[in-house]
């Protein structure tokens, strides 16, 4: 069943492509209102002015690089203005470091660290008080089926995500707030692209379109359900995940500077 959240707020990060768009998308087709983030400020004012034709809605536009303090600071006011409510957030930005641990420098694995964990939760901390206040609202984390699987610091960083959004889910679905985690495998999106992965090493069968994963994610959040696997294929691998040994589904041993992240 889907839920009427027309004329509700959307605030979501990473919005002037892949996953973020798309979310952008279908929460204004719903007649949401917007609040789109990210770091180009050309490329959301394009996506804002199409979505706004498109479905009648407003889109704002707020330019923010969530890896650094300010822009954090920037997003969390927007988040924290009582006059001007945001009912959903979709913590969606997130960067991909293409080698293995070992061989990234180490102010790459903190900057990865801090968007995918520490702007996640500062964000939601954010958004919770209103929601809670109101008694209604929704938050989204875009996790990765990397968080059941042993690959490195991305799927660290994503079962961090999950387990929070678990426990959020139960600490305050009672209270109105649905806290969803949605875990997608290979996205056929710009983030690959952007780490310089070779995309054609993962099986043709592995690749996602963004409006399935999205379109699945938020009737699973529009449920109530605190995790989102979306497609059949995707369940049966976290669930593999769940009872194989970790050297089967960690994959084949790396060598130096081969590309260590998984979806």
């Amino acid at each position: 069943m889907t839920s009427d959240i027309s004329g509700t707020t959307a605030l979501v990060t990473g919005a002037s492509a892949g996953l973020g768009a798309e979310f952008a998308r279908q929460l204004a087709a719903r007649g949401c209102n917007l609040v789109l983030v990210a770091r180009n400020r050309a490329r959301l004012e394009e996506t804002a002015a199409g979505l706004e034709r498109r479905y009648g809605i407003t889109a704002e536009v707020l330019p923010a690089d969530l890896t650094s303090d300010d822009g954090v600071a920037a997003v969390v006011g927007r988040l924290s203005d009582p006059q001007r409510p945001v009912g959903i957030l979709v913590n969606n930005a997130g960067i991909g470091l293409l080698h293995n641990f070992e061989d990234n420098p180490i102010a790459e694995e903190q900057l990865h660290l801090k968007l995918h964990v520490e702007t996640s939760m500062v964000l939601a901390h954010a958004a919770l008080k209103g929601m809670l206040d109101r008694g209604e609202g929704r938050i989204i984390n875009v996790a990765s089926v990397a968080a059941f699987l042993p690959r490195g610091t991305y799927s660290a960083a994503k079962a961090w995500m999950v387990s929070f959004s678990r426990w959020a889910n139960l600490a305050y679905g009672a209270r109105g707030v649905k806290v969803t985690a949605v875990c997608p495998g290979f996205v056929h999106t710009e983030f690959h692209d952007r780490m310089g992965m070779d995309k054609s090493v993962a099986p043709s069968w592995t690749w996602l379109r963004p409006g399935r994963v999205v379109r699945e994610g938020l009737a699973d959040n529009d449920r109530g359900k605190a995790v989102s696997i979306p497609t059949k294929r995707y369940k049966l691998v976290a669930a593999m995940a769940r009872i194989a040994p970790a050297k089967l589904v960690a994959g084949p041993p790396r060598t130096p500077k081969e590309g260590s992240n998984g979806p």
